[in-house]
């Protein structure tokens, strides 16, 4: 099978350039277009109008007088008024209805026309008729016509009057013009494609130095903006994109850079963990006990890892939107009282008192296991961040055309600098996170965000936090969005 022709790119600086060149010299053309054919016209209308007058002439001759007289007057009209002669511009030849020559002027036999030659006659009234261009042996142009004419005071014969205007001088003229005109376009065209080109390179210069500013930009530069002064309105308004675009992605590298060291960093612990305990147990034979107690120690750092693995899955999941969510209709006062008594032990030997406000008709359709993995995060983190005779106090209700679920602590709270970080991959706040993966707060981010809700976080030192999530009530969901592999992660 042949492969199909990749199509060539196109530079909008020559397209530029080539529609600019078009349309000027386009405009050259039209106007020269013009000018010659407003000559050659008024040439011809000149023409004209001199035929008419001289035709006017001969049509009162014509009618004057009996047909003798008339005959008179006409030869003298013809041979006397118009001189004719080589030089002369009009020649006239006058013929009866028996195809009779009457008269003509002088040199008119001199340019071999045959009566054939000329056009079928028009009548005197319909004006000067159909003409045809005749060029002598000599080199002479002539247009040539042929007029009926009414011959007696009471028109009872009629005559043909063949005309033939020299028009050589005009027609040299209109070539000059044209000859002239030829090389003033080929000038225009040159003009123009040459300023087409400098106009388009000018016009294309802000756009090659965004484009090399972008060229510039490497992991180690991302740093660099593109400089907007002195630029256009369009293109400063994409410089301005694009320097958000780079805003974001240099934010993006260096949360990447530092997600990447956080991760090398948490998974480095548990493996040497384990290597240290694998060491030891190989160093020496060792008790059936020992053994067993080393393969405790390992299975502990084993799930640490895999827990740790799972929550990274998950989010990258979240992110590639890979899998559906599996919502259900749910009560949320009956769901937080089944999380709260399952952490009320852990709530207990910390310490702390775990109580439950709920909104009695607070309903949500949700995935089940990810509000039990959002709020069960949210509950470990209190309890952690909380001294013994503490309290945690989750509360549920309806709020801005939705449901809210908010879990609220009285532990050491969080500096103001670390809030704009809670929710960013392995973000740990010792002190008040206790000595987690860092992964929790992102998990339940994520979570909202699957199920097209929010969540907001308020901390004050040495009084407490508060984190609530929103969801939408039917909540609004995307179906290309992923699960995580369990209800409790990080």
């Amino acid at each position: 099978m042949p492969r199909a022709r990749t199509a060539r790119p196109r530079s909008l600086g020559a397209r530029l350039a080539v529609w600019y060149a078009a349309s000027a010299f386009g405009l050259v053309l039209l106007v020269t277009g013009f000018l010659y054919w407003a000559m050659a016209r008024s040439m011809e209308e000149e023409e004209a109008e001199f035929v008419r007058d001289k035709l006017y002439t001969l049509g009162v001759v014509l009618r004057a007088g009996n047909v003798s007289e008339v005959t008179e007057q006409v030869v003298e009209e013809i041979t006397t008024e118009w001189a004719g002669g080589p030089d002369a511009e009009l020649f006239v030849r006058l013929r009866d209805d028996r195809d009779v020559l009457v008269a003509e002027t002088r040199g008119m036999a001199d340019l071999g026309l045959p009566p054939a030659a000329f056009p079928a006659p028009t009548p005197l009234a319909d004006g000067l008729g159909r003409d045809v261009w005749h060029t002598t042996p000599a080199g002479r142009v002539l247009q040539l016509r042929s007029i009926q004419a009414p011959w007696g005071p009471d028109d009872a014969r009629t005559c043909r009057i063949e005309i033939a205007v020299d028009r050589t001088d005009d027609v040299a003229l209109l070539e000059g013009v044209r000859r002239r005109t030829a090389a003033i376009l080929a000038m225009a065209l040159l003009g123009s494609t040459l300023g087409g080109v400098a106009i388009a390179r000018r016009g294309m210069r802000p756009v090659s130095r965004i484009g090399e500013t972008l060229r510039q930009i490497r992991s180690t530069t991302l740093h660099e903006r593109i400089a907007t002064h002195g630029l256009p309105t369009e293109l400063r308004d994409l410089a301005a994109t694009s320097n958000e675009m780079l805003d974001h992605i240099e934010r993006a590298f260096r949360q990447l850079s530092r997600l990447s060291a956080d991760i090398a960093h948490e998974l480095r612990t548990p493996i040497h963990n384990l290597r240290g305990e694998v060491e030891v147990a190989l160093a020496r034979p060792r008790t059936p006990e020992e053994y067993r107690n080393l393969l405790g120690s390992c299975l502990e750092e084993c799930t640490r890892l895999s827990g740790l693995i799972d929550s990274l899955l998950f989010l990258a999941r979240a992110e590639g939107r890979s899998q559906e969510l599996r919502p259900q209709p749910l009560v949320l006062g009956e769901e937080l009282a089944g999380i709260a008594e399952f952490y009320e032990p852990l709530a207990a030997e910390a310490g702390v008192a775990l109580s439950l406000r709920v909104g009695e008709n607070a309903r949500a359709e949700l995935d089940r296991a990810l509000l039990q993995s959002a709020v069960g995060n949210l509950i470990e983190n209190a309890i952690a961040a909380t001294k013994p005779e503490g309290s945690v106090t989750v509360t549920s209700g309806e709020e801005n055309s939705g449901v809210y679920v908010e879990v609220a602590d009285s532990g050491r709270g969080i500096a103001p600098e670390h809030l704009p970080h809670l929710f960013d991959p392995l973000y740990r706040v010792d002190a008040a996170r206790g000595g987690g993966t860092g992964l929790g707060l992102s998990i339940v981010k994520s979570i909202a965000e699957l199920h097209g809700g929010s969540v907001s976080l308020a901390s004050e030192t040495g009084v407490g936090t508060r984190v609530r999530l929103w969801f939408p009530a039917p909540a609004v969901r995307d179906p290309a969005r992923p699960v995580p592999g369990s209800p409790r992660s990080g």
